[in-house]
């Protein structure tokens, strides 16, 4: 994954940590709240030491859809309560500019609630023109995960329906469109531009998820570059049955076949797993 800048995303929720840990864990919720997917689900009886394996797609368009699998690497409960999620995930579409990658998701006891954090990064797609296509994908990845778990806090703490929250962040949007194209209309260029600046930075109201809520730099070395533990780099079984397999590993799979997740010591580098 070279010299790209892991992504990286901190939200403090005062909530319970077994709430938190149920809708992001249960994919028939995560769905819900999480921007960057359209629908999760496990996969019938693909687990394996374990391990759960899951399958994920994104609607681009009406018809137009990326899919992609995914498999839970482990979990890890510390003694003061943290608890590390470790997941790796992969699509062998070649509408997928996202060809694989690895992330983990930490939940942290504070003393105002439970810091749920994320790291992840991943590989692109479509050749040289892939890492191009990813300077401009990589900013906008990482403002819908940290949109998202603003929406998530606000489901937590609020009471309020992703799908609400969904709808009051479209006309908060709509609203700060209209002034921009307002002051366009009828003011000249300079006050234009400062209106406009001014719609675009004026906070979201409470009760509207914002992105600008949540950490995107770790604010330690623990939080986003720690090294893997076991957990995180051991080898799975051989799945059974009529499962996807887990082997060597295929950095370009061939079209229309899914991709395969394999193991090696240095997966997971971001995962948070081991000492903090």
């Amino acid at each position: 994954m070279g010299r790209r800048r892991p992504l990286y995303v901190e939200t403090l929720v005062r909530a319970g940590v077994a709430d938190l840990w149920r809708l992001t864990q249960d994919p028939d919720e995560h769905q819900r709240w999480d921007l960057r997917f359209t629908r999760i689900e496990h996969v019938p009886q693909a687990i394996y030491d374990g391990r759960r394996r899951f399958r994920y797609s994104v609607s681009l368009l009406p018809g137009l859809r990326v899919e992609g699998t995914g498999v839970c690497a482990g979990e890890r409960l510390r003694p003061d309560g943290t608890r590390t999620s470790v997941l790796r995930f992969a699509s062998g579409q070649r509408l997928s500019l996202i060809r694989s990658g690895t992330g983990y998701w930490r939940y942290v006891p504070a003393r105002e609630g439970i810091r749920f954090l994320t790291g992840y990064d991943y590989e692109p797609g479509w050749g040289r023109f892939g890492v191009l296509a990813d300077r401009p994908l990589r900013p906008i990845m990482g403002w819908a995960t940290a949109w998202s778990f603003d929406r998530l806090r606000l489901w937590l703490e609020d009471g309020i329906p992703p799908e609400k929250s969904l709808r009051r962040w479209a006309v908060d949007a709509g609203l700060r469109t209209a002034v921009s194209a307002g002051a366009w209309l009828t003011f000249p260029g300079p006050l234009a531009a400062l209106l406009t600046l001014a719609a675009l930075r004026l906070p979201a109201r409470r009760s509207v998820p914002s992105a600008r809520r949540c950490l995107r730099r770790p604010p330690d070395r623990s939080s986003g570059n720690a090294r893997p533990s076991r957990l995180c780099s051991r080898r799975p079984p051989p799945s059974a049955g009529r499962g996807p397999r887990l082997g060597p590993a295929r950095p370009h799979p061939r079209p229309g076949r899914p991709p395969v997740l394999s193991w090696s010591s240095h997966d997971v580098h971001l995962s948070a797993c081991a000492r903090a």
